[in-house]
């Protein structure tokens, strides 16, 4: 699929729940969210038609994303029902790390190919602050799990408030260094004033290569994560509303004022 800027679309990514086992500072209000309803949720069957569909139209890399996935009951079925659909080239995760530990070695025989792991801080004090609560030595327990289980190459998605040269991200790229994990430093983003940047490491935030769409959680197919655009597949059906998501697709990020990062699936 090519969008009207001949930008090739050929990346998924797949937000499976709103629901987060961490309370981020700048993901989450301190006194929590609204949730969906259940019923509202997409159901791993809708998912997984939603996936082949769109790899019949082109999508060759799929990125299961949350809130955080591996909260989800079930999710290791998921990823072996995806796994099974013909011609995905790139399949991964993004998660807190905090469950990883336990999932790892699972995910891996069902068919995931690897893992983005966010780490903020090397500090557990300063980690506790940020996630109000979250215990690091989880996430490095989770790291090692991914390793262990070939999750690989494991990568390390370091939110920073101004600069990748702050004290946490300097941390974070020391302890990155030293166990041979790939970082890549987010910026800070904010949906309702347009505040983005490229990620240094990554691809993200750079419009003019913007690969990809979101499906979020209850069944929406968004062209941009900075726009308010959004194709229901629900009432639109799987084809038609990939297709006009891709047809639709700014050429740049502008203004979200609709979704918040919890909902929207990053």
């Amino acid at each position: 699929m090519f969008d009207a800027f001949k930008r090739k679309i050929n990346y998924l990514r797949v937000s499976i729940t709103d629901r987060c086992n961490l309370r981020c500072i700048y993901c989450m209000p301190a006194e929590g969210i609204k949730l969906l309803d259940h019923k509202d949720i997409l159901s791993f069957e809708e998912i997984v038609v939603v996936i082949r569909v769109a790899m019949t139209m082109g999508i060759e890399k799929i990125r299961i994303t949350g809130g955080e996935p591996l909260v989800r009951k079930g999710v290791v079925h998921l990823v072996e029902m995806i796994a099974a659909s013909d011609g995905i080239k790139d399949f991964g995760l993004t998660t807190n790390g905090i469950l990883l530990g336990n999932f790892a070695s699972q995910l891996s025989q069902a068919g995931l190919h690897r893992v983005n792991i966010s780490l903020d801080t090397a500090d557990p004090g300063k980690y506790r602050q940020i996630t109000r609560g979250g215990d690091i030595r989880d996430v490095f327990l989770g790291i090692d799990a991914a390793r262990k289980a070939g999750l690989e190459p494991v990568k390390i998605n370091c939110v920073v408030k101004n600069s990748s040269d702050e004290l946490d991200a300097l941390q974070v790229k020391e302890f990155c260094r030293k166990e041979g994990l790939e970082v890549r430093f987010i910026h800070e983003m904010d949906l309702e004033s347009g505040c983005f940047t490229v990620v240094e490491g990554g691809s993200g935030g750079d419009c003019k290569k913007c690969n990809r769409l979101r499906l979020t959680a209850n069944g929406t197919i968004k062209p941009c994560l900075f726009n308010d655009l959004g194709f229901d597949i629900r009432e639109l059906g799987i084809e038609r509303a990939l297709t006009q998501a891709v047809e639709m697709k700014p050429e740049w990020g502008s203004l979200n004022l609709l979704n918040k990062f919890h909902n929207i699936g990053g």
